[in-house]
């Protein structure tokens, strides 16, 4: 396996097209009445009710197993199924460090281009996928599955039990922590651009909430709750998360910062949002730029950036509470390591 995330040419998977996947829907009784192209294209904003119609028009939109008409309206209870045909999903790469393996609990550097779970146009490319594969060539039985998630660009720790027993303890545990319950800690290294305003000798606290609001291509995104402006209307109507983190700066080059980045709760991009409020945002970030802007030409499965999972602190399994520290890029390095 490949370490400090360095995976060569050979190590990815290559571009290819998935057997399909059809997602369903069953309508509640709030969306009773209202037409299925409508409601389509309010819930699902990555496609446009022009695009949802085609597919419609296409045969691939059915309602209670059958196919639909244009006009037809929606009643509580209806099961709508969208049959995606099969699409090209992107190469990734297919080969990780293991950190950790007693049989049960496994701990793997992931690399950054890689998404844990499916979704954002990613089906059979992701890290349980492989996992999936690699068991049924070795004849595992038991599939090691994540207990928490990694944004696909963001590389280092990530945690999976094999047992459902200990899937279950420490998905509650990262669950607590992501509230801020007491947990284990988790601490990440950042490449971010330079700010004169955070020093290596202080440890900057960061307490800004964070809120969804509209956005054009994705619908909504997170970002942060600016008490200082009158946020917009749909801003204000979201729920208020709190959330906590710590800054540190490792080293300071003629570029960019390096920072350690420790998070006390686990909300949503929290690091990318927190580091961009406080004039740091990450280099390469398409979305979350100075003072919190958001750009409308970016997603938050966007990658560019430089963010790792370095260590995992105090996490409880089997009577015992365990720590993990996974080799860093080379440019998430300190002149000292290399």
């Amino acid at each position: 396996m490949a370490g400090c995330n360095g995976v060569s040419d050979a190590d990815w998977l290559s571009a290819s097209f998935n057997h399909g996947w059809t997602y369903s829907q069953r309508i509640a009784a709030v969306d009773a009445g209202r037409g299925l192209v409508e409601l389509l294209a309010v819930h699902y904003t990555h496609s446009s009710r022009d695009v949802w119609q085609q597919r419609l028009q296409a045969g691939q939109i059915r309602l209670n197993g059958e196919l639909v008409r244009l006009d037809q309206l929606l009643a509580s209870g209806d099961q709508v199924c969208w049959q995606r045909p099969p699409w090209l999903e992107a190469a990734v790469p297919a080969s990780w460090e293991v950190i950790f393996d007693d049989g049960d609990l496994l701990v793997v550097n992931k690399p950054s281009g890689l998404p844990v779970i499916p979704g954002g146009g990613f089906l059979d490319h992701t890290l349980t996928g492989l996992l999936q594969r690699r068991c049924q060539l070795d004849g595992e039985s038991r599939l090691p599955r994540p207990v928490h998630r990694l944004g696909r660009f963001t590389s280092g720790l990530l945690i999976c039990a094999r047992q459902r027993e200990t899937r279950a303890k420490l998905s509650a545990m990262f669950r607590r922590a992501t509230a801020g319950d007491q947990g284990c800690k988790k601490i990440y290294r950042a490449l971010a651009h330079r700010n004169l305003n955070v020093h290596c000798d202080e440890v900057a606290t960061i307490r800004v909430p964070i809120v969804q609001t509209a956005h054009p291509m994705v619908g909504k995104v997170w970002v942060a709750a600016d008490s200082s402006r009158q946020h917009d209307s749909k801003q204000s109507e979201s729920r208020v998360l709190t959330a906590l983190s710590t800054v540190r700066l490792l080293e300071r080059r003629q570029d960019a910062d390096l920072l350690e980045v420790a998070i006390q709760t686990g909300r949503p991009h929290q690091i990318r949002i927190h580091l961009a409020a406080i004039g740091s945002p990450l280099i390469g970030d398409p979305l979350y730029g100075f003072d919190g802007q958001i750009s409308s030409a970016a997603t938050p499965g966007d990658g560019g950036y430089c963010l790792h999972a370095h260590r995992l602190v105090d996490v409880p399994y089997r009577n015992r509470l365990h720590g993990f520290t996974a080799c860093s890029p080379r440019r998430l390095q300190m002149k000292t390591e290399r």
